[in-house]
């Protein structure tokens, strides 16, 4: 068994986010780490961020800084991973990538407490870095400019203190002095000699200022000062001239100014009226925003409000430091503010957001606290409350969905569609989410109108070749056409010049803004000056098709004896000239031309398909006289043609390559690459769209010309990222369509269906699934589908939340609404979940659980039923089992679900108050659950698993593995086993097996003994794995995915399978004969891979009609990645060689050997990644040949491979 692996949808989850001119130096643009990927985002002119490039950094980004050289123009990034080396990198705007500029190695590979790069901090004025470890190890780096300006780094400087501990580091705005770093530390050298706790309990955070000195080039210890010890955070002041200098400290309810030889300026954080006494305010997050004349901070709370920090300063002495409620957005990793006016939110959880300023906050009502007001009182210092409001200083543009973290996920095709759909459970507290997720791409209705009877064909066109926007939509019946102005509203007109009398063929505005009509008649030419030239076919012919671009004109008459193509060019006078006549002997299917290249004056080539199943290119230079330059034999007769330039050399510019995409009837899309020279054709590449002939035509998408085809379902197909991509809309089928662009949708298209016309656009090009998500209430755990009603339970719960029957705010609220009724969840008001979104759930205590469940119909996505828990209960496992009792008067065959939950549920250790089993009846068609019973378990340990065995019921209670069986008023102990390690985390069942996974011990095979009424493990794993999920792929197969990132296929030995079958002794042997303190027969291990992200769903299912079965995971930061088995040795070899030629050739960008990241805990094992193939086509053509000669392959054919695997996939 070999695997592929590929990421489908890369982590939408934020780790850091920083701001910079990375590009060019007015550019606005935000570099942001999903954990393993390093990403380049920019707001477009309409404020829609987009990403501009991702990397796969095949390693841990541990922290980001920016840096920029005094005098530059542009920012470097800096990055500090888990590869033991400093990496810095610039962003090449030409290439559309990042490169590394330097990089030094200074410790160990791996996230290590003593090894650098936990944190990191720049010099303001980009002279030096500081990389820390989190304890002792803190390295500074100087970077200069040699001769010719570029860019050189230092040997470093070691800062190191041993027993010291690191809570976070800064780089102080001193000027043009020595740089200074900033860092809040903890020496624990003392406690750790006294065993008593007595030094633990009085160590004290000190705040400390090393000072590199550039002349001697060595750094120093310049002053340390005791910290309050709930320091976590550093934020650097302004100085040289700017302002003060120093640094404010985040602590625990309070921000402090300090400075060398400077008192400490000390004001309490504003908290909210209704936050529990014994909860802190802590700072996550800043932005500085620095001015001239004027300079502010935005720091945020862990509870998501926002603060203006400003400080009053006469010199260098600070006189107040001022906190102000700004505005309250969910929690943040990281906030950016934008020189635009601009200020981007990173979310914890949930979707990322940009939002605009639309204030300053100097509003007077605002709460603020100040240094200069600062009461002292017994308790401590006197605090500061504010109640959060809505948003009144920012105004939400754009959000950029994120599925982090994903919790649950199950694949099932419930509303039989062509593929099945993904069902996701996300997100945390208030923003927990259902999402639906398909592969394609969503579109938007922006308007639909009826048309007087079925059209043929649609088009639009400009007036002008210089306007933006378009100007006329010309809609083709059988008989007639109609022209429709673009206005303020679409209404019809009559002074376009098109002839409404006849069926319009194609249409086209020239490049001396005159408008052309081409109907079966002839091609009816409307000059700028509104006089019409006609030019008419020879009688007893029509047109039959027809391709245009801004100069040139080429029509087919069809007739029994063959076609006859026409060629026209419009000369300097404005007149459409025939330059050339050619018979073919075929009759014509499809035509097309590509727009004329910058600074040329006509397209060369013409395309022609022709019934005999061949596609021609038909030279159009003057002198060739319309010769044949390039022929295909194609497998079916074409049905359309569209040529496009690829977008890595501009539209059509020199280094532009050259695509003749042809549809053919049966249903097939062939991409052939013309040489731009001879008009050869080479490279073809086929993909299946759909039952339906497809019909090609050009859209516009990121301003360049791309390709939609309209089949069976619509598809599109558009460069990202120098890659093309060819990707299904999830939209009905389409007719005809044209591309569309006014003010309020800049890239969209225009399409009739049957009798109606429709405007469309498409979002969020560039991501692999569209997504519709359901507001849930707490944060979901467990996700499980009826498999007879197609319905979809969900069990959610949250810690330290307060339970609905407790909220007092929305007693209040219904009560006022005059609502007697049972009281509504939050999730069922859009305007009160978008509130709690915004501002969180009210805090319980800790300890406290609310907990629910929700039965949700997948076609709506609405919520069918929802049930909260009593009793201080949370949902931590949910089976459907049938179970057959004795005289319960539920039906043998019927389906219970079957919830564990634990009240008072605690962590570190894992323990609870009690523990109970709670039997449902589903009822109404899966609508409706109904309490069978509830049990009380003898022991207070957490059921984690639950699985139907035999009409019995397997329950996994804290290590305990139990068999119950459904009685009258409560389940009935059976069974016990417990010897198991730890704590069991999953139970599947498949036939008489039983397959238990450990919480930190793997994966356990189990049979019972019905006989002796006892179970015995016949089989385990040999590695200790944490395990978070598991999918049984066979009898003797099982795939887990453990916590610190990995994935593992382990399969029992075919021999011993059969012996274990076959045993006479009815298992009693195998208990006598363990290994290694375990069981007697071990699993082997086939398959390991790194995924590099805690995997929390595996599931098994084929994403395309017909496909082959895949193995779906999801993990925490929100990733859908895949493993494809390989179907054949030649391509287990092709891509094994193409991974090692990779790895020598393109090194990972930060540093880190890929095959140590791959196999960070367990050797990788006969899986080759996908992500680090498909970096190939980034490659320099020079590289891409080598590569490919070592291979045995031209680039072209490695580039065919790597797209056909992807397109099995996917």
């Amino acid at each position: 068994m070999h695997l592929y692996n590929l990421t489908l949808s890369r982590a939408s989850g934020i780790q850091f986010a920083v701001y910079g001119n990375f590009s060019g130096p007015k550019a606005q643009e935000i570099v942001v780490s999903r954990g393993k990927v390093l990403e380049l985002l920019r707001p477009n002119e309409n404020g829609k961020l987009q990403i501009v490039v991702a990397t796969e950094i095949f390693g841990i980004i541990r922290s980001l800084s920016v840096f920029r050289i005094t005098g530059g123009s542009t920012d470097y990034v800096v990055v500090g991973s888990d590869s033991g080396r400093i990496v810095l990198l610039k962003f090449n705007k030409d290439k559309n990538m990042f490169q590394k500029v330097h990089q030094e190695t200074y410790g160990r590979s791996g996230c290590r407490r003593i090894t650098p790069g936990q944190y990191m901090a720049c010099d303001p004025k980009g002279r030096a870095c500081m990389i820390a470890a989190v304890e002792k190890q803190k390295f500074v780096y100087v970077l200069n400019r040699d001769s010719a300006a570029n860019l050189t780094i230092s040997s470093p400087l070691e800062a190191h203190k041993s027993h010291n501990l690191v809570f976070s580091i800064v780089g102080m705005d001193c000027g043009f002095d020595n740089p200074i770093f900033a860092a809040i530390e903890l020496d624990y050298a003392d406690a750790d000699q006294d065993p008593t706790g007595e030094a633990a309990s009085m160590a004290q955070k000190h705040l400390t200022f090393y000072e590199l000195d550039l002349g001697l080039n060595h750094v120093v210890r310049k002053w340390s000062d005791p910290v309050d010890n709930g320091a976590n955070l550093l934020i650097a002041v302004p100085g040289g001239g700017d302002g003060p200098g120093g640094v404010l400290v985040c602590a625990e309810n309070f921000i402090i100014y300090k400075n060398q030889d400077h008192e400490e300026v000390r004001a309490v954080i504003p908290r909210r009226s209704d936050l529990p006494g014994d909860k802190g305010v802590l700072i996550v997050a800043y932005a500085t925003h620095k001015k001239k004349a004027y300079s502010f901070f935005l720091v945020q709370s862990e509870y998501g409000d926002i603060y203006k920090v400003t400080l009053a300063y006469e010199g260098e002495t600070v006189t107040e430091v001022k906190i102000k409620y700004f505005d309250t957005v969910p929690p943040c990793v990281s906030v950016c503010v934008l020189k635009t006016g601009f200020l981007f939110a990173a979310s914890e959880f949930g979707n990322h957001a940009l939002y605009q300023f639309v204030g300053t906050g100097e509003d007077e009502e605002d709460v603020e606290s100040s240094s200069a007001t600062l009461v002292e009182t017994e308790d401590g210092y006197q605090p500061v409350f504010f109640d959060p409001r809505p948003l009144k200083n920012l105004l939400l543009v754009d959000e950029m969905s994120s599925l982090m973290p994903i919790t649950d996920m199950k694949v099932a095709n419930l509303l039989n569609e062509e593929i099945p759909q993904i069902y996701a459970l996300c997100g945390r507290g208030p923003r927990s989410t259902l999402a639906v997720l398909r592969p394609g791409l969503a579109v938007t209705e922006l308007a639909i109108s009826p048309l007087p009877g079925n059209p043929t064909a649609v088009w639009t066109i400009r007036r002008s070749t210089t306007d933006e926007f378009d100007a006329y939509i010309v809609v083709s019946f059988t008989n007639a056409t109609l022209v429709f102005s673009i206005g303020e509203e679409v209404k019809e007109t009559n002074d376009s010049g098109f002839l409404g009398t006849v069926p319009t063929l194609h249409t086209q505005l020239l490049s001396d803004n005159s408008l052309l009509q081409v109907h079966p008649g002839g091609l009816r030419h409307i000059r700028p000056d509104r006089r019409i030239n006609e030019w008419r076919v020879p009688a007893r012919r029509t047109i039959a098709k027809a391709a245009t671009n801004e100069k040139q004109v080429a029509i087919a008459l069809n007739s029994p004896d063959g076609g006859e193509v026409i060629y026209f060019e419009l000369d300097q006078m404005g007149q459409l000239l025939e330059v050339e006549k050619r018979e073919m002997n075929e009759n014509v299917t499809c035509m097309d031309v590509a727009p004329v290249p910058e600074g040329r004056v006509r397209c060369r080539f013409l395309a022609v398909g022709c019934a005999d199943s061949t596609v021609r290119v038909i030279s159009l230079d003057p002198e060739d006289n319309l010769k044949n330059v390039g022929m295909q034999a194609l497998p079916s007769p074409p049905e359309s043609a569209l040529m496009l330039y690829n977008s890595t050399g501009g539209e059509g510019g020199a280094d532009a390559g050259m695509f003749l995409h042809v549809a053919l009837n049966n249903g097939v899309l062939m991409r052939t690459e013309i040489d731009r020279v001879s008009g050869q054709l080479s490279d073809t590449r086929s993909r299946f769209l759909g039952t339906r002939p497809p019909r090609l035509f050009a859209m516009s998408v990121r301003g360049s010309r791309s390709l939609l085809a309209l089949s069976s379902r619509p598809w599109l197909g558009y460069s990202d990222m120098g890659r093309f991509n060819i990707t299904p809309l999830s939209y009905e089928a389409l007719d005809f369509a044209a591309p569309f662009a006014s003010d309020q949708c800049p890239e969209g298209f225009v399409a009739v269906v049957k009798g109606s016309l429709r405007i469309l656009t498409v979002e969020n090009v560039g991501e692999t699934f569209n997504q519709q998500v359901t507001r849930l209430r707490y944060t979901p755990r467990k996700l499980l589908i009826h498999p007879d009603y197609n319905t979809l339970f969900v069990g959610e719960a949250d810690h330290g939340c307060v339970p609905l029957a407790e909220r007092e705010d929305l007693k209040t609220r219904a009560q006022q609404a005059g609502n007697t009724g049972p009281l509504q969840g939050v999730e069922f008001d859009e305007e009160l979940a978008a509130l709690e979104e915004q501002f969180g759930t009210p805090r319980g205590a800790t300890g406290q659980w609310a907990s629910c469940l929700r039965i949700v119909d997948p076609a709506s996505l609405s919520t069918a039923f929802v049930s909260e828990l009593d009793n201080n209960e949370a949902v931590t496992s949910m089976t459907l089992a049938a179970l057959s009792g004795t005289a319960t008067g539920v039906p043998a065959h019927e389906k219970l679900l079957i919830v564990g939950t634990a009240q008072g549920l605690k962590y570190m250790p894992t323990d609870c108050d009690a523990a109970f089993l709670r039997a449902y009846r589903v009822l109404d068609n899966g609508k409706r659950l109904e309490l069978l019973h509830k049990t009380q378990l003898d022991v207070n340990a957490v059921p984690g698993a639950l699985a139907g065995y035999k009409g019995k019921l397997l329950v996994g209670v804290g290590a305990a593995l139990r068999l119950y069986e459904l009685g009258k008023k409560k389940l009935l102990r059976k069974c016990e086993y417990k010897k198991l390690p730890h704590h069991i985390m999953s139970l599947t069942v498949q036939g008489p097996r039983i397959y238990v996974g450990d919480v930190q011990e793997s994966v356990h095979m189990m049979r019972y003994k019905k006989a002796e009424n006892q179970f015995y493990i016949f089989a385990d794993d040999r590695a200790p794995r944490y395990l978070t999920s598991t999918l049984i792929l066979d009898y003797d197969t099982v795939v887990g995915g453990d916590k610190f990132g990995n994935v593992f296929v382990g399969r029992l030995p075919a021999s011993v399978s059969a012996q274990v079958e076959e045993d006479p002794t009815g298992g009693k042997l195998a208990e006598t004969l363990g290994k290694l303190n375990g069981a007697p027969h071990k699993l082997d291990n086939i398959i390991n891979f790194h995924v590099g992200d805690t995997v929390t769903a595996l599931q098994r299912a084929s994403l395309q009609p017909g496909g082959q079965e895949v193995i779906l995971y999801a993990t925490v930061m929100g990733c859908i990645g895949a493993l494809y088995p390989f179907t054949s040795r030649e391509d287990v070899d092709f891509f094994s060689h193409l991974e090692m030629h990779l790895r020598q050739e393109n090194p990972p960008l930060c540093g880190r050997d890929h095959m140590a990241y791959r196999s960070s805990y367990f050797p990788v094992k006969d899986t080759v990644d996908g992500d680090l193939c498909t970096q190939y086509p980034t490659l320099p053509a020079a590289k891409q040949r080598s590569i490919a000669e070592e291979l045995d392959r031209s680039p072209g054919e490695v580039l065919k491979k790597l797209e056909d695997i992807r397109n099995k996939i996917l």
